[in-house]
């Protein structure tokens, strides 16, 4: 009785992860309906229809979630829009589909900068300067962003201006 049910237990799990590996497919690629939206989403962006983009962007994302390269255009929406905390949380998203994405931590160490997390952004560059074997154009321009630093605000401009600290 005691080894049936241990079977029975085994069996059971064997199916279910089975199963579920089975469902999943390996690198598949991201839907072409996806990446059609995200190009009328970059094309609404370029045209400076931002509200509209970041909807066809969403709906790319909607009909495939791997679609990187939605995550990262969203993020640099929201960078556009002023918005560092949502672009960071989105340029994860996209880093976690892929932790090697150059853009994607460009992106997101940009996006620190402005949120005034400087360490954080020069771990990015460093993680960039191990991902480049050569000359990166995204290290680049992300350490010059760390070099000119966190953008001033206009209460740093007052506070200066008026000699409060």
């Amino acid at each position: 009785m005691r080894t049936a049910s241990l079977a029975l237990v085994a069996l059971l799990a064997t199916i279910s992860v089975t199963t579920s590996l089975k469902g999943q497919r390996a690198d598949a690629p991201v839907d072409p309906r996806s990446m059609q939206l995200l190009a009328e989403g970059r094309a609404q962006r370029a045209a400076g229809q931002l509200d509209a983009a970041t909807d066809t962007v969403e709906t790319a994302l909607t009909v495939d979630p791997r679609n990187r390269a939605a995550f990262v255009t969203l993020a640099e929406i929201a960078q556009q829009r002023g918005l560092p905390g949502k672009a960071i949380r989105l340029y994860r998203e996209a880093l976690t589909l892929e932790p090697d994405d150059r853009s994607a931590l460009q992106g997101q160490g940009e996006a620190l900068v402005a949120k005034g997390a400087l360490d954080r952004a020069r771990a990015n560059l460093a993680r960039l300067k191990t991902l480049c074997k050569g000359d990166c154009p995204e290290a680049t321009r992300l350490a010059a962003a760390i070099t000119k630093g966190p953008p001033v605000t206009t209460a740093q401009v007052e506070a200066g201006a008026t000699g409060q600290p």
